[in-house]
């Protein structure tokens, strides 16, 4: 028993030698970030699947966790092999050019995002839909920082908010087909399904009626 816990021990300072070793960093470093992107797509995953699952899918209790693992699953694969490309071809660059410019970022990431991201997919629509909205944000505060468009006199937020919500809810309403799937479950929830109620069970208490009544 002794001998096992010396041994265990060993191995243990063994490992975190190797991991102080500067000469292993960059390959250290896609491990760590194929582990950190399956616990990130996890943790994001899981919670929203519950909830949209529970809400929106009918399906006994088995069918449910199934569906809610499945995708936990997918979107945690998905980011940890992502992160693992990334990192992977960042590394590979730099050790290629002896340096580290701004265009390997944008090239290895656009590799990752075509192998990894490139299946159109309710998950993989999402994700990329998620990060869309945010570059444009980014892009639009870079060319203020850059000075190739000028500093906003006014916050431009409440007119941004009223152009997407004006957008989003006529798009909804006239061409709902062009919207993501689980925006369409969401939207049919809040201003489709708050027109039908049969009675005070359904108005306040479920949304639908689970009955033949």
């Amino acid at each position: 028993m002794a001998g096992g816990a010396d041994l265990l021990r060993a191995l243990l300072r063994a490992a975190n030698a190797l991991l102080q070793k500067r000469r292993y960093q960059a390959a250290l470093a896609v491990i760590k970030g194929f582990r950190n992107g399956a616990v990130y797509g996890a943790k994001i995953r899981a919670p929203h699947a519950l909830v949209m699952t529970f809400l929106f899918k009918s399906g006994s209790l088995r069918e449910k966790l199934k569906s809610i693992a499945q995708a936990t699953y997918a979107h945690s694969r998905n980011l940890a092999y992502f992160v693992f490309t990334y990192k992977g071809l960042l590394a590979a660059q730099s050790r290629l050019q002896g340096k580290k410019i701004p265009f390997h970022s944008f090239l290895a990431a656009c590799i990752g995002g075509w192998l990894v991201f490139g299946d159109n997919n309710p998950i993989n629509s999402q994700i990329t839909m998620y990060l869309l909205s945010r570059i444009l944000f980014g892009l639009a505060r870079l060319a203020v920082e850059k000075g190739y468009i000028p500093q906003p006199k006014q916050d431009p937020f409440p007119l941004v908010a009223a152009l997407v919500w004006g957008t989003v809810l006529w798009l909804f309403e006239y061409h709902k087909e062009t919207l993501q799937p689980s925006l369409q479950s969401s939207m049919t929830y809040l201003y489709e399904d708050s027109e039908v109620w049969h009675d005070l069970c359904d108005f306040l208490i479920y949304n639908k009626r689970t009955d033949n009544k």
